[in-house]
């Protein structure tokens, strides 16, 4: 009998311990809208819309950008050296960056990313007001946004 309080004792303190954890466990984090539009003017290099798809990791977070912009040339995996800054609703700005891009035929849309930043919970970015910075073969390419990013801007947890 001693034995089987033993075992219903462990059972319910395994039980409860679990359960803590899971109240503990921090939540995943998580940033809206997952995807948003933007139209931008690249110059002498064209433009048009564009998706950017945010991801959120806890402070960390990354965009990719797929343009509307086609490639000139095949562009090789991990060539272009990128930079694009955000507006933040409370003031300043934040700025993702990488030399992340998949290799691209000639007449592909340009993507790059993923870029990666740092946010905070609550930061509230939008592409209007900033721009994307691209270097292709030793060539800057900006892209500056000419409206607000629909459905709206990224809000980060």
């Amino acid at each position: 009998m001693k034995a089987k309080r033993i075992g219903t004792g462990a059972a319910m303190a395994t039980g409860v311990l679990a359960a803590t954890a899971l109240a503990f466990a921090p939540s995943a984090a998580a940033v809206t809208p997952l995807t948003a539009t933007i139209n931008a003017n690249c110059g002498i290099f064209g433009g048009g819309a564009a998706t950017l798809t945010a991801t959120q990791s806890g402070t960390s977070a990354t965009i990719t950008v797929t343009s509307s912009i086609k490639a000139p040339i095949a562009l090789a995996k991990d060539s272009i050296a990128s930079t694009f800054t955000f507006v933040k609703a409370s003031g300043g700005t934040t700025v993702f960056s990488g030399t992340k891009n998949p290799a691209m035929a000639t007449g592909a849309a340009v993507t790059v990313g993923p870029l990666s930043g740092t946010v905070a919970s609550g930061d509230s970015l939008q592409a209007y007001g900033g721009s994307l910075k691209m270097t292709i073969f030793g060539v800057l390419v900006t892209c500056t946004p000419t409206a607000a990013q629909s459905p709206g801007p990224f809000v980060f947890s």
